[in-house]
């Protein structure tokens, strides 16, 4: 299944593609797609839905994120060894874990603001996974099994922010519109092998990123997994898995994102994204 969110910003509804690509409307059994509304229980109960017998929305218009909204938002850094490369850094023995503030969720065509004083603002096409169940101390053998589904991710990043200050990379990471997610959130059986997807980025019409999901470090298996050591992962929690080499920060000369810039985003079979950036008001 494909989910999706539509509808002015604070006024979503949400939808589903049905087998000719229209998109139905599915706020009735789903008010708020987010949370409990996507366990693995509830996608089943949206299974044995009759689609076809819900309204056709002739005119969706604006695209939200593909969750209402996130328990806790997880990334994964320096995951493709490529992209570690391209940073100077040694590939890591264990999975690189920080998170993102929830409140940078944003529409996966609402623009990107710049924030003010933002010298370094950055791209970064990630896959995205979708948690479907409490999830504690899960073996990576199992861990695929918790996984509700998956999406596109732009993990925007401002580098001065992440690394030239003090703490953690979350202040560089958290920006509001810095988490544009979808624009479908897809369920874990369209996506045979999470390992086998090419993700791209397109700026300006330029191809920066393209690359295949086999170039991670760390599997989505994996990560599952080491992250349920340490804390229990929760329906609705969203993961972004890590971005492959060709980030703004790795070209030589460098380079950021300034406004007018025109992000396209992609994980194929996911759907693409399409961003211009703006500056902070």
């Amino acid at each position: 299944m494909k989910l999706l969110r539509f509808g002015p910003e604070g006024q979503e509804r949400t939808g589903i593609l049905d087998a000719d690509g229209n998109v139905r409307d599915l706020s009735g059994a789903v008010p708020v797609l987010a949370g409990a509304a996507v366990s693995l229980e509830a996608l089943e109960a949206i299974r044995a839905l009759d689609i076809a017998a819900l309204p056709v929305v002739e005119a969706p218009g604006r695209i939200g994120s593909c969750l209402a909204s996130v328990p806790n938002f997880w990334c994964i850094g320096l995951n493709y060894a490529k992209h570690a490369a391209e940073s100077g850094l040694a590939v890591p023995e264990h999975p690189v874990v920080f998170n993102k503030a929830t409140s940078c969720l944003s529409g996966p065509y609402d623009d990107v603001i710049i924030p003010r004083n933002s010298v370094k603002s950055d791209w970064e096409v990630e896959l995205g996974v979708i948690i479907g169940k409490d999830t504690l101390y899960v073996s990576e053998e199992d861990a695929l099994s918790h996984v509700a589904g998956y999406c596109t991710i732009n993990d925007l990043s401002e580098r001065t922010f992440q690394i030239e200050r003090s703490g953690q990379w979350v202040k560089g990471k958290s920006a509001p519109t810095f988490g544009p997610i979808g624009p479908y959130f897809v369920t874990a059986d369209e996506v045979p092998d999470p390992q086998a997807l090419r993700v791209s980025l397109d700026l300006n019409g330029e191809t920066v990123q393209d690359e295949s999901t086999s170039d991670m470090i760390f599997t989505v298996a994996q990560i599952v997994s080491h992250l349920s050591q340490f804390m229990k992962l929760v329906p609705g929690d969203i993961i972004s898995t890590g971005t492959p080499s060709g980030v703004g920060m790795g070209m030589k000369p460098q380079r950021f994102l300034k406004p007018g810039d025109v992000m396209e985003i992609e994980v194929h079979g996911l759907g693409r994204q399409r961003q211009t950036a703006v500056a902070a008001g």
